[in-house]
C-alpha cells in the first residue's frame, strides 16, 4: 500500500526557517514525481513546486526562498522554507503522481505568527 507522510510544520515567526519532510513507502521512489501542494485557509489547494529530475517552481512567489529536494536513497522528499511570510501559512501537502491521479498525504500544518 502506498503511503505518504508529512512531517515538520509548526510555528514559526515570519522570516524564519522550516524544512517539511515527506516519507513515502509501498512505491518505486525514484521513478515517480513528487510535489508539495499548500491550501490557506479558505482557500484552494496550490501546487508550489515539483521535482523529477529538476526542480520545478510553480509558485513565483516561493522562488528563491523555498527548495524542493528529493533523496531516492530514502524515499524523501523535502521543502526547506525560508524568510517565511504572512502569505505562506497553510497546511502542506505531499503529492505524487500516478496513473490513477495524484495521491495525497494528510498534510502538516505551518503556521507563520509572530
Amino acid at each position: 500500500q502506498e503511503q505518504l507522510v508529512e512531517s515538520g510544520g509548526g510555528l514559526v515567526q515570519p522570516g524564519g526557517s522550516l524544512r517539511l519532510s515527506c516519507a513515502a513507502s509501498g512505491m518505486i521512489f525514484s521513478r515517480r514525481t513528487w510535489g508539495w501542494y499548500r491550501q490557506g485557509l479558505g482557500k484552494q489547494r496550490e501546487l508550489i513546486a515539483y521535482v523529477g529530475n529538476i526542480p520545478i517552481y510553480v509558485d513565483s512567489f516561493v522562488k528563491g526562498r523555498f527548495v524542493i529536494s528529493r533523496d531516492n536513497a530514502k524515499n524523501m522528499v523535502y521543502l526547506e522554507m525560508s524568510d517565511l511570510k504572512p502569505e505562506d501559512p497553510g497546511v502542506y501537502y505531499c503529492i505524487t503522481a500516478t496513473e490513477l491521479g495524484i495521491q495525497w498525504g494528510q498534510g502538516t500544518q505551518v503556521t507563520v505568527s509572530s
